[in-house]
């Protein structure tokens, strides 16, 4: 062998490992996109854990069929479904309908705020 097929040599080597660790970054980029995935469920995982245990502490009333409603009726309600937006909104999750129904992972969402101080 000589020292031309060895140069050869260490510059196929030196492209394999350029491929591999090029196949390592993007493999590291795939587990952190997983974990943060998987964070982001848990979480809402829990949340959603929270909210069925409170429901099933609050006793449940028996449905009524809906009767027409009347202006101030109509208001109340539309206070009432404010209100449960809020909650939601309190309990972590987006009101906005760019996330809507989504787990708020950091902070406060200018969509939400916006939607909420109309």
């Amino acid at each position: 062998m000589d020292k031309r097929d060895v140069f050869v040599q260490i510059d196929q080597m030196e492209e394999q490992m350029g491929a591999v660790y090029a196949q390592l970054g993007q493999m590291k980029r795939q587990i952190v996109e997983l974990l943060e995935e998987n964070k982001r469920l848990s979480l809402e995982n829990q949340q959603l854990h929270k909210l069925l245990k409170q429901d099933k502490q609050e006793p449940q009333s028996d449905a009524v069929p809906p009767m027409p409603i009347t202006a101030a009726q109509a208001k109340e309600q539309s206070s009432v479904g404010y209100d449960n937006l809020a909650r939601l909104y309190h309990e972590g999750f987006h009101i906005c309908n760019v996330y809507y129904g989504h787990l708020r992972t950091e902070g406060d969402c200018l969509f939400c705020m916006s939607f909420l101080n109309k």
